[in-house]
């Protein structure tokens, strides 16, 4: 079983404020069961798979428990400081990763039938969190009849996409498993909504899963293409907000 554990000192990309909310959420979604809108598959079940519809809006929040153990796996939480800026940031528990572009902390939106194992490059550590989708909106300095508009630079691979993947790596008692989450992304200007349709993870440890992949007999259409070229953007910014929860819808 995996956990998050208190260190004598913060790792130096990993934020007192995020922290302290994985710790927190974990707890409380534990205690009011938040997130486990399916039983887990039977023990032989080599995969385990969670459909679930969850909107994450304006600064809303949501813990990804992939193997139901009431212990929040991945973290899915919108930022925002108004008009300027907004993120849709995924963080991982300690110990745990996912797929993305080393050294820039961009989270990869994988399509379907992606393969999710040891031969992928997985990243952790972003400040507040891997990028999904970021916007930053600037105003002009001088506005005129000719010049009222803002200007709206956006980075990520998350830019209104329909059922992408983020590719998972966690801990169950020491051994590493593989999974994914499957999200839609909407943005409107500065504004971002993500939606969490479902996840799964591999039971088998070491063993890759195939994005979108809900049973281990599943023919999944093998597409390793994770999306776009990449936009140029830099890590998120320090925590401005304090993240509110987000309502659940079934």
């Amino acid at each position: 079983m995996h956990s998050f554990p208190r260190p004598p000192r913060t790792p130096s990309k990993l934020s007192d404020s995020v922290l302290h909310q994985l710790n927190m959420y974990a707890l409380a979604a534990g205690a009011a069961g938040v997130g486990v809108l399916a039983a887990a598959a039977p023990a032989a079940a080599k995969i385990v798979y969670t459909k679930t519809h969850q909107v994450i809006g304006s600064n809303g929040i949501y813990a990804i428990d992939l193997n139901h153990d009431r212990i929040a796996d991945f973290l899915i939480q919108q930022l925002g400081s108004g008009y300027s800026h907004n993120s849709l940031l995924a963080k991982e528990a300690l110990g745990n990763a996912m797929v993305g572009s080393a050294g820039k902390y961009l989270a990869s939106a994988l399509r379907a039938g992606a393969s999710i194992g040891p031969g992928r490059h997985f990243i952790s550590g972003g400040y507040d969190g891997e990028i999904m989708v970021r916007a930053l909106c600037t105003e002009p300095m001088h506005r005129s009849a000719g010049n009222n508009t803002s200007s709206c630079l956006t980075s990520g691979q998350w830019h209104d996409v329909n059922n992408r993947y983020l590719g998972l790596k966690f801990k169950i008692e020491g051994k590493t498993h593989y999974g994914w989450a499957r999200l839609s992304v909407r943005n409107q200007t500065v504004n971002i909504t993500g939606t969490l349709t479902g996840y799964a993870y591999e039971t088998v440890a070491n063993r890759a899963i195939h994005a979108g992949q809900t049973k281990t007999s599943e023919a999944v259409p093998i597409n390793q293409e994770a999306a776009a070229p990449l936009s140029p953007g830099s890590r998120a910014a320090t925590l401005g907000t304090r993240a509110r929860g987000a309502k659940t819808s079934h």
